[in-house]
């Protein structure tokens, strides 16, 4: 298959900045980053006017898109759907997300990921039904419970063959010694929904769970004298998190005051937790039979508790370059690099290092995407 040399855009390989070099596409993969001058013989060049060449970005917390919800159908098709919805907004890899459901539903989705072949689609993310009962959040309280031993053995089975089974539990529902059953099998465990103080938190971390849902929404906040969850994140450098940036869900000042704080080098990564609404103009839609409507950039159920949010990851990026003044290249690793390190999957995602997957975006200095290239081929 032909080399192809893009060239002419500044190069952002996830963690450095080139400049005056060639990306080179290599089949599916990235052949490396070289001087134009170096370039294989017979590489084809590919001009381009500018800009800036950057991983395609790594969404772990995926709801829906497309008009469709992981939850109204688990299937491969539906994961399909939702990473084509996806990929516009320069989402090259994502995790389907099931909120809590039935027993079911959590075992139809762990086969579907199993066999799902669609680009995009890296993996599996259950949030829930694992967690607590008093941040639940728009999650169905009637299917939130306790995990079960047979369910721990089903979930270990599964984190043995998916590329990445990512879990969302509080420990209210998942005792330490489940974690450690379920990271020695190969998930990646986090917390979330959860109202548990610092001291239960730093059991979990020292039983292996490896991160924070949605940082500040539905867990036990930073207070004086018990720093909760949100403490236990920002003062454990094991720890990452993902942060809903989109001006609704945590107020800006929140979000520079957690940036600020966090011990590495585990870090904060960006997540859309996007429902069906992406790509569409859909003004409500339904989760375990309750509407949620659409309105000023929220989702809501009839009492006004969010559920899930209206973003997409471009947006995500634009909003903490601009509201927060991260630089570019933080805001772009936040939304590439960062989740894909969390994962252990850092060279095979979310980076432009060689080897990787040509997974690409070439952004304008407004930080709109001009095109996209999915495993080495153009999708935009």
């Amino acid at each position: 298959m032909m080399q192809v040399a893009l060239t002419g855009a500044e190069i952002f390989d996830g963690a450095t900045r080139h400049f005056g070099k060639a990306l080179l596409i290599d089949g599916g993969r990235v052949g490396g980053i070289v001087a134009p001058g170096s370039l294989p013989e017979g590489a084809e060049r590919a001009a381009l006017d500018g800009g800036l060449l950057a991983p395609g970005f790594v969404d772990i917390q995926v709801n829906g898109g497309g008009g469709v919800m992981l939850n109204d159908t688990p299937d491969a098709e539906t994961m399909a759907k939702i990473a084509a919805a996806h990929l516009p907004f320069g989402t090259t890899s994502l995790l389907p997300t099931l909120i809590t459901d039935t027993q079911a539903h959590v075992v139809t989705a762990l086969a579907a990921a199993q066999n799902c072949t669609a680009a995009g689609v890296a993996g599996l993310h259950l949030e829930g039904p694992h967690l607590s009962q008093a941040r639940k959040g728009a999650h169905e309280a009637a299917l939130i419970h306790a995990m079960s031993d047979a369910e721990l053995a089903g979930l270990c089975a599964a984190a043995s063959s998916l590329p990445s089974l990512y879990l969302t539990v509080a420990p209210e529902s998942v005792s330490p010694a489940q974690i450690r059953q379920l990271v020695d099998a190969g998930a990646n465990v986090s917390l979330g929904h959860t109202d548990c103080d610092y001291t239960t938190a730093r059991a979990a971390f020292d039983a292996g769970a490896c991160a924070a849902t949605h940082l500040f929404n539905a867990m036990s906040q930073l207070g004086n004298r018990e720093p909760g969850l949100v403490g236990a994140v920002l003062d454990d450098g094991r720890v990452w998190a993902g942060l809903i940036a989109d001006g609704i869900h945590v107020h800006a000042a929140s979000l520079r005051a957690a940036m600020a704080a966090k011990q590495g080098p585990g870090r904060l990564f960006l997540v859309t937790d996007a429902m069906a609404t992406i790509g569409t103009d859909l003004r409500s839609f339904t989760l375990n039979g309750r509407e949620i409507r659409r309105a000023d950039g929220r989702l809501t159920l009839a009492d006004g508790t969010l559920a899930g949010a209206d973003l997409d990851m471009i947006s995500a990026v634009r909003f903490v370059v601009d509201q927060l003044g991260l630089p570019v290249d933080t805001a772009l690793a936040m939304a590439a690099a960062y989740p894909a390190e969390m994962l252990g999957r850092a060279d095979e995602i979310g980076t432009l290092r060689k080897g990787a997957r040509a997974d690409i975006l070439w952004l304008d200095a407004a930080l709109n995407i001009r095109q996209i290239w999915q495993g080495g081929t153009t999708r935009r």
